[in-house]
């Protein structure tokens, strides 16, 4: 047989020998496959010769590879590729800020440096144990015999002034830690009374009860003597300032006479209407002696609903804390106190308690001293 003139004389010799052993070997008959023309070499021998020159013939290039593929995987591997691409460069974007940012740090800052060393190492004996302490219980007020003596003297201002003023004897009792000042003790300045709050005795009648001086009342009504002398001067100082005079249509009722004047209120407008108008007997500030009701006066004095527009109304809503009095009844805050605004009732509760009063931006007796809202009975 010729040397196959494709093979190189070493793949010949290599051939030749494959054929001998394959010869020598008995092997069982195999059905004879048609020869194509020009085919001399036996189908087992040309199909291991291809197979050789598949296996020593050089790897296509990239790009011969690639064309062969699919355009579908093309597509898809494009894509991969693209998002590896995005993600290393923002990897490498946030590498390089974060490089320049540390250049720009002073690692010579004791702040800095800590904060870049991280937290502390343990210690061997573990971490301390924190131990809690008990904060002691806010000293009373009442423990204080200064305070436990004016009270006893019945001196409404020393006992403020024992405690601490206007404000640390709010913040005393509002906070309950002053169980010896009493809010219902209708002898003190500090009581507090509303429909939540009756007088008791419920026929309660102060004993200090005068006419103050200087005032003109439009009725023989009275005040305690505190609330009286505190009204003179501020009526006075109101007529000094030109807003013109300051006169009072009411003060003191007695438990009869708030029984008349509620009745009446029911007669003409029924119990709902009388409620945000007018006290029940034994419920009324009147019956302190403590409020007055102040009318503005021009020769000839107006009634009660002239007092929020006049010159006189305006004056003392700015001036008469400085004489110990409030507004007892504000515009908008029915839902605390259960009354329709009356600009013209004023209730005394000391210069101390009013200013403290005034400076805290108060607008309701309840929420001065923390008592809960009594908008009905």
């Amino acid at each position: 047989m010729s040397p196959d003139p494709e093979l190189s004389p070493r793949r010949a010799a290599r051939a030749e020998a494959e054929r001998r052993a394959t010869a020598a070997l008995t092997l069982p008959p195999q059905p004879a496959a048609p020869a194509s023309e020009g085919d001399t070499a036996p189908p087992l021998r040309r199909e291991r010769r291809q197979q050789r020159a598949q296996a020593d013939s050089p790897p296509l290039s990239f790009l011969a590879w690639w064309q062969k593929r699919p355009i579908l995987v093309r597509r898809r591997l494009a894509a991969l590729a693209l998002g590896v691409i995005v993600v290393v460069a923002c990897a490498v974007a946030i590498g390089t800020a974060i490089a320049g940012a540390r250049q720009g740090v002073d690692a010579s800052d004791p702040a800095v440096a800590a904060a870049m060393a991280g937290p502390p190492a343990v210690p061997a004996e573990g971490l301390p144990v924190p131990i809690l302490v008990e904060s002691p219980a806010p000293k009373s007020p009442c423990d204080d015999p200064a305070v436990t003596a004016a009270l006893a003297s019945g001196d409404d201002g020393a006992t403020i002034a024992a405690i601490g003023g206007g404000e640390a004897f709010r913040a005393a009792v509002a906070s309950g830690i002053a169980p010896c000042v009493s809010l219902s003790d209708a002898d003190r300045q500090w009581v507090v009374v509303n429909k939540k709050r009756p007088y008791d005795p419920v026929d309660y009648r102060p004993g200090d009860l005068v006419m103050p001086d200087d005032v003109r009342a439009l009725e023989d009504s009275a005040v305690r003597r505190p609330a009286a002398d505190a009204l003179t001067s501020m009526v006075r100082a109101a007529t000094g300032a030109g807003v013109g005079e300051i006169g009072y249509l009411s003060a003191f009722r007695s438990y009869a006479t708030q029984q008349q004047t509620y009745a009446g209120r029911v007669a003409v407008g029924g119990v709902e209407e009388a409620d945000r108008e007018s006290a029940r007997a034994g419920f009324s500030e009147h019956q302190s002696g403590l409020a007055v009701d102040i009318v503005p006066c021009n020769r000839t004095c107006g009634t009660l609903d002239d007092v929020a527009g006049s010159s006189q109304g305006a004056w003392v809503r700015d001036h008469a804390w400085e004489y110990g009095f409030i507004t007892r009844y504000d515009i908008g805050r029915i839902d605390v106190t259960g009354y329709e605004p009356e600009a013209w009732h004023l209730r005394y509760i000391g210069p101390e308690l009013a200013k403290a009063y005034h400076d805290g931006g108060y607008t309701t007796l309840e929420e001065f001293f923390g008592l809960p809202a009594a908008p009905t009975y």
